[in-house]
């Protein structure tokens, strides 16, 4: 590549990592000498970057940061509206409406004007649940917000038999397979991790309370706790 896709490729690298990321570590991901990744560096400095850090030590760019309009290869707008196109066809009709304007200002804050190659893709995913799956959750809205403020959930959920009982969760994920959605969350009831369907939960309020730890320790401990049980079936279907 030319060294303005360079300094480009240069600029998305800094911005994906929230952390110092060494020379190094860069040129490496960048398939160049350390040498002309510091020139870069240097370089995207003089032309006004807000680079923090130097050698030895590692760079990243400033808070509150953005990069100007930048225009995308055929394969980087193709995944941003298949995954847009996929995320409006769940239930959650607050996303769906976000990814449709996420594309529109992409269209629109684009050098060149992005709308028509946005409207043929060709790329549409399949659907391949039922109506009254797509039905829509605004219960899915509120365990977003949950997680984002981490305010505990009360919820009445109803098993597999149809017994109800009252909980308290703190959500950790929300996966969306095709047809249903499913919260991973620390269940307050029973002390641990459980995974809560959300056509079975009959009602939900965020609370005001908060979780009892923050949302990533949880996550790290869920995750933990999901390859501890992973390896030891693993094991098991071994035996």
């Amino acid at each position: 590549m030319d060294k303005t896709e360079r300094l480009f490729a240069v600029m998305d690298a800094l911005r994906r990592h929230r952390r110092p990321v060494t020379a190094a570590a860069m040129a490496e991901e960048q398939g160049v000498s350390v040498r002309t990744l510091y020139r870069d560096v240097q370089t995207l400095i003089g032309l006004g970057a807000p680079i923090d850090g130097e050698a030895g030590v590692g760079y990243m760019l400033k808070p509150g940061f953005f990069l100007p309009p930048l225009m995308f290869s055929p394969e980087e707008l193709e995944a941003l509206v298949l995954g847009a196109r996929w995320v409006g066809a769940q239930p959650d009709d607050g996303l769906g409406a976000a990814a449709k304007n996420a594309l529109a200002k992409i269209a629109t804050a684009s050098p060149e004007d992005l709308r028509d190659r946005i409207n043929d893709t060709g790329l549409w995913p399949v659907a391949v649940w039922s109506a009254e799956s797509r039905r829509p959750m605004p219960i899915l809205g509120q365990v977003r917000q949950a997680m984002r403020t981490e305010k505990a959930l009360q919820i009445s959920y109803e098993d597999e038999g149809g017994n109800a009982s009252q909980r308290t969760i703190w959500p950790v994920q929300l996966a969306y397979y095709e047809g249903k959605q499913v919260i991973a969350a620390w269940c307050c009831l029973r002390t641990a991790f459980r995974n809560f369907r959300t056509d079975r939960i009959v009602e939900l309020e965020v609370t005001e309370d908060r979780y009892g730890k923050r949302r990533a320790v949880l996550e790290r401990e869920w995750r933990d706790s999901w390859e501890t049980d992973r390896r030891w079936q693993g094991g098991a279907d071994h035996r």
